[in-house]
């Protein structure tokens, strides 16, 4: 048995070391066949340069380094890509992701039930209120409006065998959304509940902006209920103005009503005008994504690594 681990790493110099030291004490006692790709997404810190380091030390140490910053859902592909294990893990090198579940979840995995172990947090201590409030409600929406099946609280830190690996990269759309994507292809997944834990050094690279716009991303990119809002809105729009017509032209023709209320007939232009505003914009972003994807630019481009074979350009 096989084992890769894939580690996304983006300015972790100030946790690479201590998560180097806990993973190959882990990873040591379970076997010696295993392989720790590091995958540097552009880091302007000293990452890659801690990683060569470590590698000159340990030959089970390989590592891929972008060209620029391509983004943590590339890297991860990046990995899928370049690994042929016969279990393939996926680990944040900042220690919230718990390398002493490996065991575990290793275990679980040779029962035969399961073809991926995934992990999600019990909790979210340490987290802003409206922050967890904003993650528990996106879930919720997003398990109701698309056919990805995603579990609060979940992690990209998983063990999956090599089927399933072998499936993420048959999705090679451009725009992608890991967590949308584990829960699209299905296998049966055993979810490992932990409780939540902070980083060990440094600071998070998720704002509550960029969160929000992955959320975005999610949405859009697994359903077409935006899509449906927009053309219900639309028709619901033109039911009411005919309705309001007819409610004008018969005030006016039987009653001798003036047609007046400047205010008012501002009101509905505006209301309207934002209407039609928010479904071009809905519509715009299904085609900025279907542009992207047309484009067929490669999903990263890698400048150097010491693996043997790589896929440089994907």
């Amino acid at each position: 048995m096989r084992i890769s681990i894939i580690v996304p790493c983006y300015n972790e110099q100030a946790v690479l070391k201590l998560f180097y030291v806990e993973i190959v004490k882990v990873l040591e006692k379970i076997t010696n066949n295993y392989e720790l790709l590091f995958v540097d997404d552009g880091s302007q810190d000293s990452t890659l340069s801690i990683i060569k380091t470590l590698c000159i030390n340990n030959s089970h140490i390989k590592y891929i380094a972008f060209s620029r910053n391509f983004g943590k859902e590339v890297a991860m592909y990046a990995g899928f890509c370049n690994v042929d294990a016969d279990y393939v893990a996926v680990m944040d090198a900042d220690m919230q992701d718990p390398p002493s579940l490996l065991p575990e979840m290793i275990q679980i995995l040779e029962s035969g039930k399961y073809d991926s172990v995934a992990t999600r947090r019990k909790n979210r201590e340490g987290e802003p209120p409206i922050r967890s409030w904003c993650a528990r409600k996106f879930y919720q929406l997003i398990n109701k409006i698309s056919d990805a099946d995603i579990v609060d609280g979940a992690r990209d830190f998983r063990l999956m065998k090599r089927e399933m690996v072998s499936a993420i990269v048959s999705m090679g759309e451009y725009n992608r959304f890991s967590k949308g994507i584990f829960g699209w292809i299905g296998y049966k997944t055993y979810w490992l509940s932990y409780k939540n834990v902070e980083r060990a050094g440094g600071k998070t690279k998720w704002n509550f902006w960029k969160l929000f716009k992955y959320a975005i991303d999610g949405i859009i990119n697994f359903s077409e209920v935006p899509l449906s809002i927009a053309s219900w809105s639309g028709i619901g729009m033109t039911f009411i103005a005919f309705i309001m017509m007819l409610v004008i032209i018969i005030k006016r023709v039987c009653f001798g009503d003036p047609v007046a209320g400047w205010a008012s007939t501002m009101c509905v232009i505006l209301f309207i005008g934002a209407i039609q505003l928010f479904s071009i914009g809905i519509m715009g972003q299904y085609i900025a994504k279907s542009y992207n994807e047309t484009k067929h630019r490669p999903h990263y481009i890698v400048s150097e690594s010491n693996k043997e074979t790589v896929k440089k350009i994907n």
